[in-house]
């Protein structure tokens, strides 16, 4: 064990980046910001010890700018851990690769029994076995959000690590079966997820809790320790191996991975852009969701390091971006806001007027970035919820209703919350089908929130942030309605894939532009050709030619016709002529309780009269040209 004096032979003046801790030649070195020119110093502990071994002033000489920094030959990073003190206050170091102390999910720290929050050393060995992240192109990609604990936190989960990254890996296989390739998490860096209660009652992260009142954050967004993976998503001791572990088990089965991350206002553009650095090239990310009220998102579009992976974001400046004119040979970017959320929803309920906003969103997909298209995320109703509550119900998060958004675009299909009348279960069992249907259907990249495939209910909550029981956590136990909808889910996840016509790589011209003797993309209303597209209309057919796209080197795709009718009354729709030996038969109906609504492949039956079909109030019908 090494003596202060001993250590002091050892150290010399560091380098002031990176900022962290670093290790090159036999040195280990540390830098650290500090306002003002505070007095900083370096604290080291013996690892799993709660007394200070040692405590370093750095040097005034080592000042460069506001960053101090410091270098310890022959330093042994498994057996110390560290914190800085700036000042009179000990903090955490903004790029520590680990953090300890917080290895128990909502437990606050309990100074008094010795406990407290401290900075690790991430071992850089691992063995990748020649991973490589998957660079799946969007219009390929179907994407599943979920928040790691409450994924398989439930009971019912059956997996043995129960939210964890380990419990993720034990679901790939319902994940393959689903049609999932590309998973997102929500924050999973490291955070503190108490928060106390002040005087005027609302909460703050990162205070001291003992004795104190608190409620949990437990979505993560906040102040965070971006380089480190949350220690208590790990079943392990090791979060940094057991997230790589997890990286490379879903790569080895085809499917992606990316995370989201949120900068609050004042976050620093060097640790951003260093961060998502680090996650790409350390743990092999597919992507990641940029969040944040300040994120210099032109800037981070332009790093040539992140320039294969998915870059996701609420408005890229493309102008900027793409200020020559030429488009990415690989698409990285892509716009992921709520207006295709809006949209939907509004259409699915049937309000009147959205027509051409419906059927912009269904077939936008840009040349230049892509679009990432959800009715539902984790903020907001479940997609049941959505079909089953007119208003929030948000009494259990303890903020009289106040807390949550009003504006849910919802409706409850005639009663509010659960309710045993047979016409108000079909029609919202129907509903949920036809959003999904809005989803799968739509050329941009399918989004689904985890759980809404399985009929997940938070009885109304709408602002589940503080939820770390049954309400947020997904519970896995199949009631009738929910295995109808799962297997629903996956005949229309693998229609999509099937299929190249419904997830094209660039937008629909709504153009004859190859001379084939049919454009790309057609609306059609009571007569064929012509969408009826005034404001008291519900009802559009979509024709999507198969010419367009090839299923094989010399094969093109079929022809589709999907009938969106979100009336309440049926509405006859017109079915345009197909090429000689076609005929329209019909793939799925949402007013069709047998079957889950699809019918067999190769058992379509033909649509009985080639002209004309009628389509139920509320439903969605997909015709394939055979």
């Amino acid at each position: 064990m090494e003596t202060k004096n001993q250590f002091r032979k050892m150290i010399r003046t560091g380098k002031p980046l990176p900022l962290g801790t670093s290790y090159e030649d036999g040195y280990m070195n540390f830098a650290v910001a500090a306002e003002d020119g505070q007095p900083c110093a370096l604290i080291l502990y013996h690892k799993d010890e709660t007394h200070t071994a040692i405590e370093i002033p750095f040097p005034g000489e080592s000042r460069t700018g506001n960053v101090y920094s410091l270098a310890i030959r022959d330093f042994k990073a498994d057996e110390y851990e560290y914190n800085f003190r700036i000042g009179r206050q000990i903090v955490l170091d903004p790029y520590a690769k680990r953090i300890l102390g917080r290895e128990h999910f909502g437990e606050p720290v309990k100074k008094s029994e010795g406990g407290f929050v401290r900075c690790g050393f991430a071992v850089s060995d691992y063995d990748w076995d020649g991973d490589k992240p998957l660079e799946i192109p969007y219009e390929n990609t179907v994407m599943y959000g979920l928040h790691v604990r409450n994924f398989t936190m439930h009971p019912s989960s059956k997996v043995k690590q129960k939210g964890t990254f380990l419990g993720i890996t034990e679901k790939i296989s319902y994940l393959k079966e689903l049609g999932i390739n590309h998973i997102e998490l929500m924050p999973s860096y490291e955070f503190d997820e108490i928060l106390i209660r002040r005087p005027t009652s609302y909460y703050r992260e990162n205070v001291e809790t003992e004795g104190k009142s608190y409620r949990l954050n437990t979505w993560g967004y906040g102040t965070g320790s971006y380089f480190a993976p949350k220690a208590s998503y790990a079943a392990s001791s090791d979060p940094v191996t057991e997230f790589r572990d997890m990286v490379r088990m879903l790569h080895q089965n085809g499917i992606e991975i990316s995370m989201e991350f949120y900068f609050p206002k004042g976050t620093g553009v060097e640790l951003m852009l260093r961060c998502l650095r680090y996650w790409v090239l350390t743990y092999h990310l597919d992507g990641i969701h940029l969040n944040g009220e300040e994120v210099p998102a032109g800037l981070l579009a332009a790093d040539p390091i992140l320039s294969r992976t998915k870059l996701m974001y609420h408005g890229f400046p493309m102008e900027e971006i793409n200020h020559g004119g030429a488009l990415p040979k690989f698409r990285n970017l892509a716009e992921y806001n709520s207006g295709f959320l809006v949209d939907a929803r509004r259409f699915l309920k049937g309000d009147e007027d959205m027509l051409d906003a419906f059927t912009w969103r269904v077939r936008r997909n840009p040349s230049g970035q892509g679009v990432i298209n959800y009715i539902t995320n984790h903020d907001g109703f479940t997609l049941l919820d959505l079909v089953s509550y007119d208003g929030k119900h948000n009494e259990e998060n303890e903020e009289d209703n106040r807390d949550g958004t009003n504006y849910n675009y919802s409706w409850n299909c005639g009663a509010e919350g659960p309710s045993r009348k047979r016409a108000v279960r079909e029609l919202r069992m129907k509903q949920v089908k036809n959003a999904f249907s809005f989803l799968l259907l739509s050329q941009g990249t399918p989004y689904i929130f985890s759980g809404d495939e399985l009929m997940h209910t938070k009885k109304g909550n709408n602002n589940s942030y503080c939820q770390d029981n049954d309400t947020a956590w997904i519970n896995w136990n199949l009631t009738k309605d929910a295995r109808e909808v799962l297997d629903y889910v996956k005949k229309l996840i693998a229609l999509r894939q099937e299929h190249p016509i419904l997830h094209r790589p660039e937008e629909l011209r709504i153009m004859d532009y190859i001379a084939c003797g049919y454009p790309d993309l057609s609306y059609h209303g009571k007569k064929a050709w012509y969408g009826e597209f005034e404001p008291f209309s519900r009802q559009i057919g979509l024709m999507y030619c198969g010419k367009y796209a090839k299923t094989g080197p010399r094969q093109e795709d079929d022809f589709f016709y999907v009938a969106y009718n979100m009336h309440w009354i049926e509405h006859e729709f017109a079915l345009p002529k197909l090429p000689d030996g076609k005929s329209w038969r019909i793939v799925m109906d949402t007013s069709l309780a047998a079957d889950g609504s699809f019918y067999e492949s190769g058992r379509e039956p033909v649509v009985q009269t080639p002209k004309m079909m009628t389509v139920k109030a509320r439903t969605v019908i997909v015709l394939v040209g055979k």
